[in-house]
C-alpha cells in the first residue's frame, strides 16, 4: 500500500497542477461582459421656442433686476423715488456650468446653503426604514456573491461514521463492524471558466444592488428637500396673507372714516368689507396646509407629527443657489439607475457563459484520506489508514434539451437586460433635459414674476395715496390689492418651483455636482 500511495498521490497532484495551470490561463466561455459606453449628448437648449423679441425682453428684465437698470421695450421709466420703494429682491441666481463630480453623498445640498435642511436630511437618513431595507439587501447580495465565489476553491470536509456491515462474496458471507473517519476533498477545475462567469454574475448583482441602495438614498434626500421647500412656501403664503389682511383692515378703517365724514357711500365700505374676507379665508387655509405639510415632512424624517425647524426663506435660498446653465452628458452615466441597469446587463451576460459551460465537460479532482477500524480502539493508528485519489470527467450527452434551452433562456434574459439598459439611458436623458429646461425657464419666469410684483406694489401705494386724497375711487384700490395679493402668492410659488427644479436636476444627474462660477 505505501508503494501504491507513493505512485498515485504524486501523479494525481501533478496532473491536477497541470490542469489548474491551464484553467488559470484559459479564457472564460461566453460573450464578453464589457459594455460599450454610449455617447451621452449634451442636452440642447430648451428655450428655442421663445421668439427673439421675447427672449430679448426677458434678458432685459434679468439685467434690470441685477443692476437696477430699466428693462428695454415699451416700459415706463420709473423715478428714483419709486425704485427706492421697491421691496422685492434684485439679486437673481447666477448661471454656472457643471462639471463631473466623482464624489458621493449629499454635496449637492451646498447649492441651497441651508444648514437646517442638511440637518433634516441627516435625520431622515438615520431613521428612514426604506434605507434600512436597501442596506439589508446589499448585505444579502454580498453574501450571495461570496457563495458564488466559493465555487472556485476546493471544498474540504470531515466525515465520520460507525456501521455494522454484512457483505456476500459468492457463498461466503462476511460480517464486520467499521468505524471510519476521513477528510474529503472535492474540487471542480474551472477549465472552461464557468465558475468564473458565475462569480462575475454574483459580483455584478452585488454592484447593481448597491446602486439601487444609492438610488433609494437619493430619492429620500430629494423628497425631504422638496417637502421642506413646500413647507417654506406655505410659511411665506401665510405671512403674505396675514400682511394683506392687516393692510386691508387699514384700508377698511380709512373707508369707514371717510364714510362717517360723508365723503363716500356705504357701497364703498361694503366692498372693502367683502374684499377683507378673501385674505382672512386664505390665512386659515394656509395655516391648515402648513400643519399638514409639517406632519408629512415629519413622517419622512421618521418622527412623530410635530414642529419642524426652519432655516432660510425661499427668497434667501433663491439668492444663494447656483444656477446650472449647461451640463455635460457624461453626468448621466453616474445615475444609480443607469449604473444598476448596466450591472444587470453584465450579470445576465455572464450567466450566458455559465449556461454554455454547463454544456461542456466538467473536470473534477477528489479524494479522501483517513482511517478505519472495527471499533474506536486504535482508530488513529497507521494500520487503519485509507485514502482515495480521483480525477474525473463528466460529459453531458443527452438531457432532453434542458441545457440547450437553459442557454437560450440565458441569452434571452441578456437581450432583455440590454433593452432595459438602453431604455434606462433614454429615460435618464429625458429627465435631465426636462430638469435643465425647468431650471432655465423657471429662472425667466421668476424674473418676470418678480418684476410684476414690484410694479403692483408701487401701483397699490399710488392707488392708496390717490384714494386718501379723494382723487380716485375705491375700485382702483380694490383692483390694486387683489392684483398684488395674487402676484405675491404667484412669486412665492415660482420661487419654490425654481428651487424644486434645482433639486430635480440634482436627482436627474444622480446626485451632486461641482459648481465652478463663470469667469
Amino acid at each position: 500500500m505505501p508503494a501504491i500511495r507513493k505512485f498515485i498521490m504524486p501523479a494525481t497532484f501533478a496532473l491536477t497542477a497541470a490542469v489548474l495551470g491551464t484553467t488559470v490561463t484559459a479564457c472564460a466561455v461566453g460573450p464578453s461582459t464589457r459594455v460599450e459606453p454610449p455617447v451621452y449628448p449634451v442636452p440642447a437648449r430648451t428655450d428655442s421656442a421663445i421668439s427673439p423679441a421675447a427672449r430679448s425682453f426677458l434678458d432685459s428684465l434679468a439685467r434690470a433686476r441685477t443692476s437696477g437698470a430699466e428693462p428695454s421695450g415699451n416700459v415706463i421709466t420709473r423715478p428714483d423715488s419709486v425704485r427706492r420703494a421697491d421691496t422685492t429682491t434684485r439679486t437673481l441666481p447666477r448661471p454656472v456650468p457643471l462639471s463631473i463630480d466623482t464624489t458621493r453623498g449629499r454635496a449637492w445640498l451646498d447649492v441651497l446653503h441651508d444648514s437646517t435642511l442638511v440637518a433634516l436630511v441627516d435625520s431622515a437618513v438615520a431613521n428612514n426604514r426604506n434605507l434600512r431595507v436597501a442596506e439589508a439587501r446589499v448585505r444579502e447580495f454580498r453574501a450571495l456573491y461570496g457563495e458564488a465565489r466559493s465555487g472556485l476553491f476546493p471544498q474540504l470536509s470531515v466525515t465520520g461514521s460507525a456501521s455494522k456491515n454484512k457483505a456476500a462474496f459468492g457463498p461466503t458471507v462476511v460480517k464486520f463492524d467499521a468505524v471510519r473517519l476521513t477528510g474529503d476533498l472535492s474540487w471542480e477545475l474551472d477549465f472552461w471558466g464557468r465558475l468564473r462567469r458565475q462569480k462575475q454574475a454574483g459580483e455584478f448583482d452585488l454592484q447593481a444592488t448597491q446602486e439601487d441602495a444609492r438610488a433609494t438614498a437619493i430619492t429620500l434626500v430629494s423628497d425631504v428637500a422638496t417637502a421642506y421647500l413646500q413647507l417654506r412656501e406655505l410659511d411665506a403664503d401665510l405671512r403674505i396673507a396675514q400682511q394683506t389682511l392687516a393692510s386691508r383692515q387699514q384700508t377698511l378703517t380709512l373707508a369707514r372714516r371717510r364714510f362717517a365724514q360723508g365723503l363716500i357711500s356705504e357701497l364703498d365700505v361694503r366692498q372693502f368689507e367683502a374684499d377683507l374676507a378673501d385674505p382672512a379665508a386664505r390665512v386659515a387655509e394656509f395655516a391648515r396646509d402648513r400643519v399638514q405639510q409639517e406632519n408629512a415632512l415629519a413622517l419622512l424624517l421618521g418622527r412623530p407629527p410635530g414642529h419642524v425647524p426652519r432655516g432660510k426663506s425661499l427668497e434667501e435660498a433663491v439668492q444663494a443657489v447656483s444656477v446650472p446653465d449647461t451640463i455635460p452628458g457624461a453626468l448621466i452615466a453616474r445615475r444609480p439607475d443607469v449604473m444598476s441597469a448596466e450591472r444587470q446587463l453584465q450579470a445576465a451576460t455572464a450567466r450566458v457563459g455559465v449556461a454554455i459551460g454547463d454544456r461542456l465537460p466538467a473536470i473534477t479532482v477528489g479524494g479522501s484520506y483517513g482511517t478505519q477500524r472495527p471499533d474506536f480502539t486504535g482508530l488513529f493508528n497507521r494500520s487503519g489508514e485509507l485514502y482515495t485519489a480521483q480525477l474525473g470527467i463528466s460529459i453531458p450527452i443527452f438531457t432532453g434539451g434542458r441545457l440547450a434551452n437553459a442557454e437560450r433562456a440565458a441569452r434571452a434574459v441578456a437581450d432583455e437586460a440590454r433593452g432595459q439598459y438602453q431604455q434606462t439611458i433614454l429615460n435618464a436623458l429625458r429627465e435631465a433635459s426636462d430638469a435643465l429646461a425647468s431650471v432655465r425657464l423657471d429662472r425667466d419666469q421668476l424674473v418676470a414674476q418678480a418684476t410684476q410684483t414690484q410694479a403692483l406694489q408701487r401701483a397699490l401705494a399710488l392707488a392708496q395715496e390717490r384714494y386718501g386724497s379723494g382723487v380716485s375711487s375705491y375700485l382702483d384700490v380694490l383692483d390694486a390689492q387683489r392684483g398684488l395679493f395674487t402676484a405675491q402668492l404667484a412669486l412665492v410659488q415660482t420661487q419654490r418651483q425654481y428651487l424644486v427644479s434645482t433639486v430635480d436636476l440634482y436627482r436627474a444627474l444622480g446626485g451632486g455636482w461641482n459648481v465652478t462660477p463663470m469667469r
